[in-house]
């Protein structure tokens, strides 16, 4: 299966038909519908409602949908949303440099000076 373009809200009932429609066409052995999104344009919450909606569809004939060729976009955006690994998709790269993102609050220590009011 394809997709390609900017996902609008509209597009998720025709996808999800698709979805399962793919599903229907599969071998019996293998429950995977391919996704192919090398095409999506978009990287909005329009495109990751979608996605979602797809696997859900997929789920619900017994099948799983798995994302193929996604923008590092899409997967920052999947991942933020927590749902990379559902789509197969996970173990992108890291959401920026270690140097950019601040310390967890377990390592933050902090100096208390002498004479400082008390709050």
């Amino acid at each position: 299966m394809v997709v390609a373009g900017p996902i609008r809200p509209g597009d998720t009932p025709q996808l999800c038909d698709r979805v399962r429609a793919a599903r229907q066409r599969a071998p019996a052995g293998d429950p995977t519908v391919i996704c192919d999104v090398s095409g999506v344009t978009g990287t909005d919450f329009a495109t990751v409602d979608a996605l979602a909606r797809m696997q859900l569809a997929a789920r619900r004939v017994g099948g799983r949908l798995r994302l193929r060729d996604p923008s590092p976009a899409l997967v920052r955006l999947l991942t933020l949303t927590g749902l990379a690994e559902a789509l197969g998709c996970s173990g992108g790269q890291p959401l920026g440099d270690p140097e950019e993102r601040e310390p967890p609050l377990g390592e933050v220590q902090e100096a208390v000076e002498t004479g400082d009011p008390a709050l």
